[in-house]
């Protein structure tokens, strides 16, 4: 099974990575494919509703969006997504954003391409505002019929510096359940 972690932070290899990374450790263990795909920093649109994406059917977005086209597919290859993001002025980058509205469209109107995938947000930010990026996610899974498991608090982890969500150790504790639960639920689903 594939597991696909989408990097919203524009720091490579910054907090945010690091907890995806984090997260995924318990299904790599299991034996899951993982992929992080690093989204933010790259340019990105968001949707302009020209509606050609329902006019082609064709899986991908008509506005010059390469970063955006090439996470969609990776998207629809996928068993299951992680999408991690910084947190910038109490919510998820623009990348993120950016991603969501345009896949959102894309999927859902070419058949609901992500309807029962196992998703699962992750939210970093210094001091405040994880919760609100953690939900914003979370609405894109649930309007998308994806399947969302949780932990054992929301998954949201503190830091600053890089590096410094390591220091977090109920944060780190709740990533490692997230990917625990992630890992069962595929597997019951897939059985």
């Amino acid at each position: 099974m594939k597991i696909l972690a989408i990097n919203g932070s524009p720091r490579r290899g910054g907090n945010t990575e690091i907890s995806l990374r984090e997260t995924m450790k318990p299904l790599e263990a299991a034996g899951f494919e993982t992929e992080v795909f690093q989204l933010g920093g790259k340019p990105v649109h968001g949707c302009t509703a020209c509606m050609k994406c329902l006019e082609h059917q064709d899986r991908k977005c008509h506005v010059k969006n390469d970063a955006i086209n090439e996470c969609i597919q990776k998207m629809i290859e996928a068993d299951a997504i992680i999408i991690g993001s910084p947190v910038y002025f109490a919510n998820m980058t623009t990348e993120v954003k950016a991603l969501m509205d345009v896949a959102g469209y894309v999927t859902r109107t070419n058949g609901h391409l992500l309807k029962r995938k196992v998703a699962a947000a992750v939210a970093v930010a210094r001091r405040a505002g994880e919760v609100t990026t953690f939900n914003s996610i979370n609405n894109f899974f649930l309007i998308n019929q994806m399947i969302v498991p949780g932990s054992h608090y929301w998954n949201v982890v503190s830091g600053r510096d890089k590096g410094e969500v390591l220091n977090d150790e109920e944060g780190m504790a709740i990533l490692k359940t997230l990917g625990e639960n992630m890992q069962w639920l595929l597997e019951k689903i897939n059985k």
